[in-house]
């Protein structure tokens, strides 16, 4: 049977989660219909971090980029190249046939519209981010655990934190965590118990060390609690 997983955002860690994925799904002969989505260009400014493209990509749109690189994993992954954002227009469409979600987006708000959407639609989601030093996963198996919004409720207020942009990423870190989302997605996809469910992992890249979140469900969470599945399923 052919697995789907929706890698969202094909930047830093997308890249590296693409990648890993293709090469895991191909060793264990597993048939993967991988569908890219992004709308952005490849610019020189991204070269230092998204390992899948080139200094002649530039101009180009990033997944379809992406799709060539990784067409030597074919005919056993099958890749999709969707250039469109994200948002309340595509999302159904995105998700339509996805066993599991990759959120590699870098703005809160689509991070949380993406749990959000995830969540109502059942979808397993494996989300990753990096900010400066700093780098964290966390799974969210809906209806069997907590989501983004049990940990941190909604997007913090505009200006609060650093975006991406402003406070940069470091681009080894972007591997790791890239890599982490594969493995999670891998072992969501074969059956394998997920080891970022119900619990936040966090890298710093500076110290090297690694720590442990516990994330709790949340009852009266807006996106996984009982009101939100009472006001889905009435």
């Amino acid at each position: 049977m052919i697995r789907t997983a929706v890698i969202l955002g094909m930047g830093g860690l997308g890249c590296p989660a693409a990648l890993l994925l293709c090469e895991e799904a191909s060793a264990a002969e597993l048939p993967l219909h991988l569908v890219l989505v992004d709308d952005d260009r490849v610019e020189a400014s991204n070269l230092s971090r998204q390992i899948l493209y080139r200094d002649g990509d530039r101009g180009g749109l990033k997944v379809d980029v992406a799709a060539r690189r990784l067409a030597p994993f074919g005919p056993l992954v099958e890749i999709e190249s969707r250039p469109v954002r994200f948002d309340p227009s595509t999302s159904a469409q995105l998700l339509r046939t996805a066993d599991v979600v990759l959120d590699g987006t870098d703005a809160f708000e689509t991070r949380f519209a993406v749990n959000d959407a995830c969540c109502a639609a059942g979808i397993a989601l494996v989300h990753g981010a990096v900010l400066g030093w700093t780098g964290q996963i966390l799974t969210v198996l809906p209806r069997r655990g907590s989501c983004l919004r049990c940990l941190f409720e909604g997007p913090p207020p505009p200006g609060a934190l650093p975006a991406c942009s402003e406070a940069g990423v470091a681009s080894p870190l972007c591997g790791v965590i890239g890599a982490a989302m594969a493995a999670e997605a891998m072992r969501v996809l074969t059956g394998l118990p997920a080891r970022a469910a119900g619990r936040l992992l966090v890298w710093e890249g500076a110290t090297g060390r690694r720590r442990e979140i516990p994330v709790r469900p949340d009852p009266v969470c807006a996106a996984c609690g009982a009101p939100a599945r009472a006001e889905r399923h009435p």
